[in-house]
């Protein structure tokens, strides 16, 4: 808990990606300007023209210039409050509020910025002394304070959920406690090494909030999933009659080898993130990587060391397996015999089914950082910015910003084309920054700014110019996703084709794991928008549609989505590739494989499921897109993919699933062969 504490008070925004326009614009503003971040109020309730509400923000302009680290302290003026004539931005609409906008002094450290905002929060809060029935709701610069605290509560109590309900489930599973706590020694493990490795990417990088919460859910997936596979080959080898010891060292070796390809793929599939030049995503990749590799060595060292401890306590498998009649033939081999036997059918019959899940995904829409959308009601940074949207007109789109290295006549010059034009509500004053001078073109609608960001574009003012803004961000780094997103998925592929190779020998398993992967992400996609842009069911996990998905969410969904996928790709083929190097034939492998790997892989998915929709539980929409899409994901690859899919495909490939080319399979058999177990050739 302390640690998570320390991690929190250490997150901070991550800055749009340098080669973005409109980081370079706001880049130069930021440098230029004489303040540094803002604090928005709203104090609601009183009547705009009330001389009580005049005298006290007159009192509060004068104790936060003379008590607090302010620059700066904007109010309406005297005539917008007296006239309802006069027109002022921080006057409502129905005159029954105002806004106040407190500039904080510049170059000040987050943490001091943070308590600076809190006291002037609290100061701006006493106005409702002076005003009876009024309420005041401060946002701004608090906003990713209160996102920060709110994402650290999500992730204290998406484990205690998961927690409990995963030890339960795993003493069913395991018919005892003693193999149960093993798993949930293993994910405690890896959550402390998580938070270790987070802690010090923080003195590297800037860490988004929704970092703490994506790799703490990956952490303790990953741990879970590997220490269960531990713990149930151990059971296996015991029920075969092996001694603990000799049990102990069978499972680290058939096991243990699994789970490295598993942490390896999962990793290749994060290291896709590193491609992006934006700093929140590569956060993301390094420290899903980090967390990755912690779970890996948990499960590699710490798991092991817990079974040999607890090793007599931890009951044999139920039923022993060999070839012998009645044995290998439960409910997962039945189920592979069906897909064996109508294999073309089932191949388009689900295929058919998972591209229809992933049809919504064609009418996705991108948002960006919005406090509507991305903070939960009951904060009070996004009570304060739907107050202004609702009641503030002039304050309802965010202005595009357009910085200019020309001078301050010729820029006013130019701002005068785009009045009057019917997708700009105003363009404010020219206004001089040191060498730059800034002109706000505020749109019409907020579906018109991107719109408007392209014509400011096309149609420059003289010299050396930025058109920067929320709306110029947003189309940068759907710009970025474009021209990135390519390379990351042959990153991807690649790493992927290259390791479940060497796992399995073969070049066309590893193409048959890609294109179900995407399918299943397909399915994941069309998830997201259909429960959150769509808001199907927003009710039952209470939550705002927002109207859109948060803009890196698919990148980051498509990276672990896929490692996910990959992983249990590798539990199944692992089996497989071990019965068929055996003698087995490649049918029978198959059925055998399922049966002896499915329990495990279904077990290993609910409890997966369970830790993503554990975070579902929480507040921030973002942590709720992330889990149910990732649930859904995992729950379609363990049960169409890998039950029915998996097996159709390898009976119409038949011997063809182990083919590769001669070079590369000389490649393999040789590696194979230093490992003592030479492969089978296709023949």
């Amino acid at each position: 808990m302390v640690a998570a504490n320390e991690i929190t008070d250490r997150l901070a925004p991550a800055p749009a990606a340098d080669s973005h326009e409109s980081a370079a614009g706001l880049n130069r503003i930021r440098e230029a300007r004489s303040h540094g971040a803002e604090v928005v109020a709203v104090v609601d309730g009183v009547p705009a023209d009330s001389p009580q509400l005049f005298s006290a923000l007159e009192r509060v302009r004068t104790d936060l210039a003379a008590n607090y680290r302010v620059a700066q302290v904007i109010t309406p003026t005297p005539e917008a409050m007296g006239s309802r004539h006069a027109n002022d931005r921080l006057v409502a609409a129905d005159r029954d509020a105002v806004a106040v906008i407190v500039r904080l002094q510049k170059d000040m450290s987050q943490s001091d910025a943070e308590a600076v905002a809190s006291s002037v929060k609290d100061r701006l809060h006493a106005i409702t002394t002076d005003l009876p029935g009024s309420r005041v709701l401060v946002g701004g610069v608090l906003a990713h304070h209160e996102a920060r605290k709110q994402v650290a509560a999500d992730t204290r109590l998406s484990e205690a959920i998961a927690l409990p309900i995963t030890l339960v489930v795993m003493v069913v599973f395991f018919r005892g406690l003693a193999g149960a706590v093993v798993p949930v020694l293993a994910a405690l493990g890896s959550i402390a090494g998580g938070l270790a490795t987070l802690f010090a990417f923080t003195y590297f990088i800037d860490v988004e909030s929704a970092v703490l919460s994506v790799t703490t859910v990956l952490g303790l997936g990953l741990a879970i999933d590997y220490s269960l596979l531990f713990v149930s080959r151990f059971r296996e080898e015991r029920a075969v009659g092996a001694t603990p010891r000799e049990a102990a060292r069978r499972t680290g070796a058939t096991a243990g080898r699994t789970v490295l390809f598993s942490g390896l793929v999962v990793s290749a599939a994060l290291a896709g993130l590193l491609v992006f030049p934006s700093p929140v995503l590569v956060s993301i990749g390094a420290a899903g990587v980090g967390v990755v590799m912690v779970a890996l060595a948990a499960a590699l060292t710490l798991t092991p060391a817990v079974l040999g401890l607890l090793r007599r306590r931890i009951r044999p498998a139920r039923h022993q397996l060999g070839d012998a009649p009645g044995q290998d033939d439960g409910h997962f081999a039945r189920l592979a015999r069906f897909a064996r036997r109508r294999a073309v059918l089932v191949m388009v019959g689900v295929a058919a089914l998972l591209l229809v899940a992933g049809l919504p995904l064609l009418h996705m829409t991108l948002v960006y950082k919005s406090h509507l959308t991305v903070l939960p009601p009951n904060l009070e940074s996004r009570q304060a910015a739907e107050v202004t949207v609702e009641r503030f007109p002039s304050l309802r789109s965010e202005p595009v910003i357009v910085v200019a290295t020309a001078d301050t006549g010729a820029v006013r010059q130019w701002a005068r084309q785009w009045r009057g034009r019917p997708d700009v509500a105003a363009v404010g004053a020219t206004e001089s920054m040191g060498e730059f001078t800034v002109v706000n073109v505020t749109p019409r609608e907020a579906s018109a700014a991107e719109a408007v960001v392209k014509e400011l574009r096309a149609n420059r003012p003289p010299g050396q110019s930025w058109v920067t803004g929320s709306a110029a961000e947003l189309l940068d780094l759907k710009r970025e996703l474009v021209t990135y997103g390519p390379w990351a998925a042959v990153v991807v592929a690649l790493a992927t084709l290259v390791l479940l190779f060497f796992m399995t020998g073969s070049l066309l398993l590893p193409v048959k794991a890609l294109a179900m992967n995407a399918m299943s992400l397909g399915v994941a996609f069309g998830a997201l928008v259909f429960v959150f842009q769509d808001g199907h069911g927003a009710g039952l996990l209470g939550f705002t549609p927002p109207g859109g998905v948060e803009i890196w969410l698919p990148v980051v969904v498509f990276a672990f989505s896929f490692g996910l996928s990959t992983d249990y790709e590798v539990f199944l083929l692992a089996r497989i590739k071990e019965l068929y190097d055996s003698g087995m034939e490649s049918d029978r492998a198959v059925e055998v494989g399922l049966q002896r790997s499915g329990r495990i892989i279904t077990a290993a998915a609910t409890l997966m499921t369970i830790v993503f929709l554990s975070f579902a539980a929480g507040k921030m929409i973002i942590t709720k897109e992330l889990g149910v899409a990732l649930a859904i994901a995992v729950v379609v690859d363990a049960t169409l993919v890998r039950c029915l899919l998996v097996p159709a495909t390898m009976t119409v490939l038949g011997r063809w699933n182990w083919w590769a080319p001669a070079p590369l399979r000389r490649l393999h058999d040789d590696l194979s062969h230093v490992r003592g177990r030479p492969a089978r050739q296709l023949r």
